[in-house]
């Protein structure tokens, strides 16, 4: 097992071969450069990796859930030409300057998490050994995913790229699964650093079989490693020999060697916090597998689930939209019922997500979809058109349940304004991010009702852009036949004009619900106000609790009207 190199390639400062991955988002304090303007560190998220064989169209699909309290910043990066070996500023998420590397010669341009050639990259957090976290390395996964986006082609490439970067300039970061696709092929890469004084990272990446989707959410999922193919499954040459050195493997046990176990264990809480969302994924994608829920509760003995699975039928980017959208609704995990959701089911569930009561400890289910989520995306990477017009960046804001994915086109030359400006710190209807944010916390009202509306304003404009992604992407082509530069500027008016629509539409909704749904009173079409109450299950459980305190007797009951 020693020797375990990425045969067959030497890092370069220019790219070096082709394939493709999907991605997927989602970070609980933050996020990352290409996306945000400024990158912060992220704890929390959901990736759900697609391959061309998997897809309904033969598109390559990741996604994304970047979750944490935070304000993005999407970010679009022009192509650029520099001098080679110019000094290039890495730069903590505060800003400060955190060191210099070599820059090359020619960087791609970037849209989100998405380059000109339709690579993808997204993450999540697996946190790792804390001792191998190394505060003298330079580099941390967002800089990884920034620099492989702007310096690679290909899904393999990339991976040729972040490792070389750490293994020359140390990586700073725990531990961290990363999702990379390109319009051909999907890979998932893992990495672990090698704690204060250490060289370089431990890491691994499989390429996802063909006609098989993959799930990630802050926990190592890749076991035992198959033989070292450059086809499918790459690693590093210490990913054996640095966990025999740490004490993390006895080869002597005759154990196989398990990665996950090695540097990053599971324990019966963090399956319940990670195994629970690849759970829900996977059973929705594949009813027929029944997958048991025993590993995700913790059960001692059961099996984890699988890397990757095989869909019952192929998926769509509407599928997958709705992948991102989960509650574990049809489960014994349903969050939208009990009496934890409260009398108008909400799935929310307000942070600590752990509490104790009377010495014991409990904690929430934590699901894909969370009002936590900063943005979201699921990207979409098509072999068959040109990279311009192939790749598409479906991008969300705010909770993936109530908010709408807008597709921006891997060619365009500019991004909508509303999404580049705004701060946490203070509420503007300029902001993008603020207008999905107050929809979304107005849902919280009457989450059962008022979502509907919400819903019936997100399924018209997403099967709109569903609906016309062919006749844009036709008339795209036809115009690059004869003016490439004209396509560039259809497509980016398209594009632009879509998202801001979006945002407009959405503040007109928050608008609307503000009203239709004030004072606990709900507006009918006269904007009568209606008394609906609550749901008699619910009320039954507050009777339950407190059954003398709410009860009339009969008479008095029918001699008052209460009109309050």
């Amino acid at each position: 097992m020693e020797n375990l190199k990425f045969r067959g390639h030497q890092q370069t400062d220019q790219p070096i071969s082709s394939a493709s991955l999907p991605v997927v988002l989602s970070a609980v304090v933050a996020c990352v450069l290409s996306v945000l303007a400024l990158p912060l560190p992220a704890a929390a998220c959901t990736n759900i990796l697609v391959t061309k064989g998997a897809s309904a169209d033969g598109s390559v699909i990741i996604t994304y859930a970047c979750d944490g309290r935070f304000h993005p910043h999407l970010r679009q990066r022009p192509a650029s030409d520099h001098e080679p070996g110019a000094p290039l500023e890495i730069k903590n998420w505060s800003g400060d300057v955190r060191g210099v590397i070599p820059q090359v010669e020619h960087t791609y341009a970037v849209v989100g998490l998405m380059n000109e050639h339709q690579l993808a990259i997204s993450e999540t957090t697996t946190t790792g050994r804390e001792e191998l976290e190394n505060p003298e390395g330079l580099l941390h996964y967002w800089d990884l995913m920034q620099l492989a986006l702007q310096r690679a082609r290909t899904a393999r490439e990339a991976i040729v790229v972040m490792t070389a970067l750490v293994a020359e300039h140390g990586y700073r970061s725990t531990a961290e699964s990363f999702s990379i696709a390109d319009p051909n092929e999907v890979w998932l890469m893992e990495m672990v650093g090698t704690g204060p004084g250490g060289d370089g990272a431990v890491w691994v990446a499989m390429r996802i079989p063909e006609g098989h989707i993959s799930a990630y959410a802050n926990a190592p999922r890749i076991r035992q490693l198959p033989p070292y193919d450059p086809e499918s499954c790459i690693y590093s040459d210490n990913v054996v020999s640095f966990a025999v050195e740490r004490g993390y493997y006895d080869p002597a046990s005759g154990v196989p060697f398990d990665f996950s176990a090695a540097y990053d264990a599971p324990t019966q809480q963090s399956r319940r916090y990670t195994s629970t969302r690849v759970w829900s994924i996977f059973r929705r994608a594949a009813p027929s597998l029944d997958l048991d829920p025993a590993f995700h509760r913790g059960e001692g003995g059961a099996e984890p689930y699988p890397l990757w699975i095989r869909p019952d039928r192929k998926l769509s980017v509407a599928d997958v939209m709705a992948l991102m959208r989960d509650h574990y609704e049809g489960t014994p995990y349903d969050m939208t019922r009990g009496v934890d959701a409260g009398p108008y089911g909400t799935p929310n569930r307000w942070r600590p997500m752990g509490w104790e009561v009377d010495g014991e400890r409990y904690t929430w289910e934590r699901p894909i979809s969370t009002q936590q989520t900063g943005f979201s995306f699921v990207s979409q990477s098509r072999s068959w058109l040109p990279d311009a017009v192939g790749g598409v960046f479906w991008y969300g804001l705010d909770d993936t349940y109530t908010s709408c994915y807008v597709p921006l086109y891997a060619g365009i030359s500019r991004i909508p304004e509303s999404y580049t400006v705004g701060t946490i710190k203070r509420f503007s209807w300029d902001s993008a991010w603020w207008v999905f944010n107050f929809v979304a916390n107005i849902a919280n009202l009457k989450y059962a009702y008022i979502l509907e509306d919400i819903l019936e304003v997100q399924r018209e404009l997403e099967g709109r852009f569903l609906a016309m992604q062919p006749v844009v992407e036709q008339t795209a082509l036809t115009l690059a036949d004869s003016d490439p530069g004209l396509m560039t500027e259809y497509l980016t008016q398209y594009s632009v004009g879509q998202a801001e629509e979006v945002v407009r539409r959405w503040k007109a909704l928050g608008e609307h619900l503000l009203t239709k749904y004030n004072d606990g009173y709900v507006a009918d079409d006269e904007d009568e106000s209606v008394e609906r109450g609550y749901p008699e299950e619910w009320l039954r459980e507050v009777l339950r609790a407190r059954p003398d305190q709410f009860h009339l007797d009969r008479p008095a009951a029918e001699e008052t009207d209460l009109p309050y």
